[in-house]
């Protein structure tokens, strides 16, 4: 397979790894926009937003449990994060396996564009 977030999540391609478990992959963004920038997928490649369907959407009530409990690990519970997915070319998705951005560890910009 082609996808990078495959390949990272079978260990083809190195990552500085946050968390795991058997549904989600979690870690370190490369290019952190935040002093707190990981980066949660699920195992399963889907490929964005688009294809969540009821079969496989119990896997984003996960990650959002995941994302709750890095925030708390990594200390920005308190001070406020951000959880970002972004579906589609325009929207800036590079990579075409659903992801979701946790961002914190300082104030963030409210602007989205």
């Amino acid at each position: 397979m082609e996808c990078l977030f495959c390949k990272i999540i079978n260990g083809e391609i190195p990552s500085k790894k946050v968390y795991e478990d058997e549904t989600v992959y979690a870690f370190y963004d490369i290019n952190p926009m935040a002093p707190v920038h990981v980066l949660i997928v699920p195992k399963q490649h889907i490929a964005s937003v688009n294809d969540v369907t009821a079969e496989n959407s119990a896997v984003i009530s996960h990650i959002y449990e995941v994302a709750a409990q890095l925030a708390k690990e990594l200390g920005i519970a308190e001070s406020g994060y951000r959880v970002v997915t972004n579906c589609g070319k325009d929207a800036g998705q590079t990579v075409f396996h659903l992801h979701f951005h946790l961002l914190g560890g300082q104030p963030l910009k409210l602007e989205m564009c």
